[in-house]
């Protein structure tokens, strides 16, 4: 099956890292597990704009999460292990594994991560673009 490029107008010129990242979000999108939301916190006068995910762990130590940046994805596994020595009478929550992956754009920072009543917060600081204007000579030739 031939893929149809979503960026192919001409105008748009050096978009090839756009449409792979497109391709690999829409790929990892469509497992629920585990539930998350993603905020905006306003910059203030000291600090940037910042994000946060909040990922619902419940049932989920420390280290039993992992948390990594690989090529400009923030992954995020979690890893349980069944407990053999006890005995179920009736067994309604499993122990479960999990890998949340969102693709990150250039230069944002994880500034840190905390597990508090089972949710997983992740802060991301996303800098403040700046403007660059580039003057470019013209060469006349004869």
């Amino acid at each position: 099956m031939t893929r149809i490029p979503t960026l192919n107008s001409p105008f748009l010129l050096g978009f090839d890292d756009i449409e792979r990242a497109l391709d690999r979000v829409s790929r990892t999108a469509s497992d629920g597990y585990p539930p998350y939301n993603i905020e905006r916190i306003a910059c203030s006068q000291s600090e940037p704009e910042m994000l946060r995910i909040t990922l619902a762990v419940a049932g989920f130590t420390r280290e039993q999460l992992e948390v990594t940046v690989e090529e400009r994805q923030l992954l995020v596994r979690g890893r349980q292990t069944d407990d053999r020595e006890r005995v179920y009478l009736h067994r309604g929550i499993a122990a479960r594994q999990f890998q949340r992956a969102f693709l990150l754009a250039e230069g944002m920072q994880i500034l840190g991560a905390d597990l508090v009543n089972g949710l997983l917060c992740i802060d991301l600081a996303r800098p403040q673009p700046e403007r660059i204007v580039q003057k470019i000579n013209i060469l006349v030739r004869d």
